[in-house]
């Protein structure tokens, strides 16, 4: 194939205060990426928008450098190597790398996976197979500590984590798993689609009574992907010895004045465990979560969903959309 002498890519323009805008964006012309020995040129199909970018955008102090002003972004993408200079791929193969938000990445090979696209659409592989959906298995399994019988709230449930973490709850034997979301829409779409036992809509009321009403006899099990006013009911709500797993919170991602749980003292009498992590200390499980979750998409007992929108240029627009809950499932964005 004729490789263009130029590709876009998405810059970080300026530092957001509160919510994100499409000022805060460049799109980018620049000359096409020359590749070194060791190195592949994948043209990306379809990139990834995720919650923990906007962490990345600020200069506060997280567990990953900020993006550089006046430099492109970078996330998980899926694309096709169009050049290779390291042995193992070849060109006509599909790649999972990390660096999205531009049309063409020059990749160093020891930080690029071979997938199949027969296997699974290749979205799919940012999504419910890739990292929101490890994320999900092992902040449950391994973070909480998941157990047959276990009551399980799961926050911001319809999104990208949330979906998969409330599913594997279900299919691994819970015996009441309970979602939150920000429309009627998704609430509708957790009981009817994918098997919640209840869903509520956070913004009918204060999170509190919503959870208690949906689960009077408390919750063992708390997925966090939101923070906040959440994680304050939870605790409330959790029974003795529960288990909490902080993945997100996004309530505070945009906003200069955060708030956290000022129900933190019951966590000592209730023996509580609150537990953050990330998803790269958990590779042990990668072949477990392929296998389970793989068969259970290939037999329709997990179901997802996935936010499209097309075109490098409303890249923006859907990471601001996403932020605001706009999506359904994993937000994508194809090229």
């Amino acid at each position: 194939m004729t490789l263009p002498s130029t590709a876009r890519e998405v810059h970080l323009a300026s530092r957001p205060e509160g919510f994100p805008t499409p000022e805060n964006f460049d799109l980018v012309e620049v000359p096409l990426p020359e590749i070194a020995e060791g190195r592949l040129l994948v043209r990306n199909l379809v990139m990834s928008v995720d919650p923990y970018m906007r962490g990345r955008m600020g200069l506060g102090k997280s567990y990953v450098a900020p993006y550089g002003i006046g430099e492109a972004l970078t996330g998980g993408a899926v694309g096709e190597v169009v050049a290779s200079e390291a042995p193992g791929f070849e060109v006509g193969d599909t790649v999972l790398h990390g660096l999205g938000w531009r049309e063409y990445s020059a990749v160093d090979a020891a930080e690029a996976t071979k997938v199949d696209p027969r296997t699974a659409p290749v979205g799919a592989y940012l999504g419910v197979l890739g990292m929101p959906g490890m994320t999900a298995y092992a902040g449950l399994l391994d973070v909480a500590s998941f157990k047959e019988g276990d009551v399980v709230f799961v926050s911001g449930a319809a999104g990208a984590v949330g979906q998969v973490a409330g599913q594997v709850a279900r299919l691994r034997g819970a015996a009441r798993v309970i979602g939150s979301a920000g429309s009627d829409a998704k609430v509708k779409y957790l009981v009817d689609e994918l098997g919640f036992d209840a869903a509520f809509n956070y913004k009918d009321g204060p999170v509190g009574e919503l959870l208690h009403r949906a689960a009077p006899d408390g919750i063992d099990v708390y997925f966090d992907n939101v923070g906040g006013e959440h994680l304050e009911a939870a605790i409330d709500s959790a029974t003795t010895f529960g288990r909490i797993a902080l993945c997100g919170s996004i309530a505070n991602y945009n906003t200069s004045t955060p708030t956290g749980p000022r129900n933190l003292g019951l966590a000592v009498g209730k023996r509580l465990t609150l537990r953050g992590f990330l998803v790269k200390d958990h590779e042990h499980l990668r072949e477990q979560f392929v296998r389970e979750v793989g068969g259970w998409i290939a037999s329709d007992e997990l179901r997802y969903q996935e936010t499209v929108t097309e075109g490098i240029d409303r890249a923006p627009a859907a990471f601001i959309g996403m932020l605001r809950g706009e999506n359904v499932g994993k937000a994508l964005v194809t090229l």
